[in-house]
């Protein structure tokens, strides 16, 4: 119909019917909190380039983890940042490392809250890449996917409600489905980094995590930025060896690869705002040249809008406490 019969705005007019037409919208029961753990007690340790973000002891990310429950989220993802480090993995091996201790007190503390295991190499070894280096410096993708799938069900066994790989090994979704199905934890969720950038927006996170590689860089394992039917390639080789969920990391600089990914799955499709995104938004804030709280919906909207179903977000808490409002 011409003008003045169409008049998009009027449903724009009042604070009430904005929402009342609101196509996409955020709930606590949308995020993932992610937590860092390292060794020591009553260490709530603040990361410099993450405002507002800590490295804890265990003890601390129990009251991390209530925090997180009690504001509504209902689930938290771990990474581990141990002492010791090697060549084997050694601490993500162990039924009785830091991962493991933190995951089952956890679980002791909030039985309710799902506690989601990333699953990688890099923060337990020596040399900060997610899988096994050989002589000549390569990363061996088969030996790697082995002590994966071992590192998965220490976590599992652990108390851990899902694990979460996030070395993009070829085939570890398989591997790791397989030794849980093997060990009886059939019922429990593989959620794979499926499509897993070699960003440039990871940099606060390496900090926080202690996993910056000592040599080289991640991407002969990571994804290539200009690529999105790569991405599809991933997502479904992961869907098809048995992944519950697959994720799309970063969020913000591949909404349209969510969008592509949203559109070809019947899987749930899970977005990692990461690190340097977080960062970004929370030194424009300081400085006063944005609205941090207006600019957190925003982007999480966005993200939202473009396919994802669950959000992985260092915001979550935050987030979860204004919804709440």
């Amino acid at each position: 119909m011409p003008f003045p019969q169409e008049r998009p705005r009027r449903t724009r007019q009042s604070d009430a019917w904005r929402r009342m037409v609101r196509e996409t919208r955020l709930c606590a029961d949308s995020f993932i909190y992610p937590m860092f753990v390292v060794p020591g007690r009553q260490v709530r340790h603040p990361v410099g380039s993450m405002p507002g973000i800590f490295q804890l002891s265990v003890d601390q990310a129990v009251l991390e983890a209530r925090r997180a429950e009690e504001a509504g989220v209902p689930a938290v993802l771990l990474f581990a940042a141990p002492d010791h480090k090697d060549a084997a993995a050694s601490a993500a091996l162990d039924h009785q490392g830091l991962a493991a201790q933190a995951i089952s007190a956890i679980k002791a503390a909030c039985p309710k809250l799902l506690v989601w295991a990333d699953v990688c190499l890099c923060g337990a070894t020596d040399h900060g890449h997610c899988g096994h280096v050989t002589a000549q410096g390569a990363i061996d993708n088969d030996s790697s996917v082995a002590t994966l799938a071992e590192v998965s069900l220490n976590y599992v066994r652990a108390g851990a409600d899902a694990v979460a790989p996030s070395d993009m090994m070829d085939g570890r979704v398989g591997a790791i489905r397989a030794r849980l199905d093997a060990a009886g934890f059939s019922t429990t969720p593989v959620i794979a980094y499926a499509a897993k950038y070699a960003s440039s927006f990871y940099g606060p996170f390496r900090e926080a995590a202690e996993s910056a590689p000592a040599f080289g860089d991640r991407r002969s394992y990571q994804m290539d930025p200009a690529n999105a039917r790569e991405a599809l390639r991933e997502v479904l080789l992961d869907v098809g060896e048995g992944a519950d969920m697959v994720m799309v990391k970063p969020a913000g600089p591949y909404l349209d690869v969510i969008r592509q990914v949203r559109d070809r799955v019947s899987v749930p499709v899970v977005a990692y705002q990461v690190s340097g995104e977080y960062s970004l938004i929370k030194a424009a804030a300081a400085q006063g040249w944005i609205d941090e709280r207006a600019a957190v919906l925003e982007t999480l909207t966005g993200i939202k809008r473009a396919g994802a179903d669950l959000v992985i977000s260092y915001f979550a808490v935050e987030v979860a406490q204004w919804l709440r409002t």
